[in-house]
């Protein structure tokens, strides 16, 4: 997965497309296109028995271009980078900096597919994306584009309580006004624990339970881990938020019923 931070300082988390996916996709939209593009050259065939020679290769070359060239981009533009190949592999192109494609960036990788993906059978696009870390092939080097999976499984929430030993030293700490940035990761880590390695987990753990130490005390109980420590504060400032939050709105409730109760206009 990828992180890329937007010009509205928004993190949008990105999985490249792997390279069988891209491969699969680019398979069916090639075939798609060359089917069109046989059952036009047929319809063609049929039609123009009695065109001359330069005017039969002229509607060929549209021909060719029409299929190959225009209806992709078109399909690209239209759809902001989605085809029925990527469609089918759960893929969409974006721009490096994780926004839709427009019409230039589907020009300059339809005009380039045509190059690397039909004249040398898909050779060169393969090529190149083997040998990058986001499988790009070169029309989407050129243009400054790259695949993302869109179908990405849901993560299940994890649970997030305070540890039946922690629950009377968690319920009396004071817990004071702690960064929010601490605080994102230390939920980050809580959900991505379990996929951590145990050295690295360790670590982890360590550092962020110290940052959040100089924001709470007492201390924990003696034995404490940081594990259980960063899930005590999580859950019991969330908790402590949450009922604020609560007695806030039933403040606001009971102070607009008694607005309501005065005799305005009497």
């Amino acid at each position: 997965m990828s992180s890329i931070i937007t010009g509205e300082a928004v993190v949008l988390e990105l999985r490249p497309a792997s390279f069988a996916a891209r491969a699969l996709g680019l398979l069916v939209d090639a075939a798609l296109n060359i089917v069109l593009l046989v059952a036009s050259l047929i319809g063609l065939a049929a039609a123009g028995e009695d065109l001359d020679e330069a005017a039969a290769r002229a509607l060929t070359l549209a021909s060719v271009v029409f299929c190959l060239v225009i209806i992709p981009v078109a399909v690209e533009t239209l759809s902001r980078g989605r085809s029925l190949g990527k469609l089918a592999t759960g893929l969409r192109v974006v721009r490096d900096d994780g926004g839709a494609i427009r019409f230039r960036h589907a020009v300059i990788r339809g005009l380039t597919g045509f190059l690397e993906i039909y004249l040398t059978f898909g050779g060169v696009a393969l090529t190149v994306a083997l040998f990058n870390d986001r499988s790009r092939r070169l029309g989407d080097l050129l243009a400054g584009t790259y695949a993302v999976r869109t179908r990405v499984p849901v993560e299940q929430p994890v649970p997030v309580f305070v540890p039946p030993r922690l629950r009377a030293w968690a319920a009396a700490a004071d817990i004071g006004r702690i960064p929010d940035a601490t605080v994102r990761r230390a939920s980050q880590f809580i959900r991505q624990a379990g996929r951590m390695a145990p050295l690295s987990r360790a670590g982890m753990a360590a550092s962020i339970a110290t940052e959040l130490s100089a924001h709470v005390a007492p201390p924990p109980p003696p034995g404490t881990s940081p594990d259980d420590y960063l899930a005590a504060v999580v859950a019991e400032r969330r908790s402590r938020e949450l009922a604020r939050l609560t007695q806030a709105r039933r403040r606001n409730t009971e102070i607009g019923e008694r607005l309501q109760r005065l005799p305005f206009g009497s």
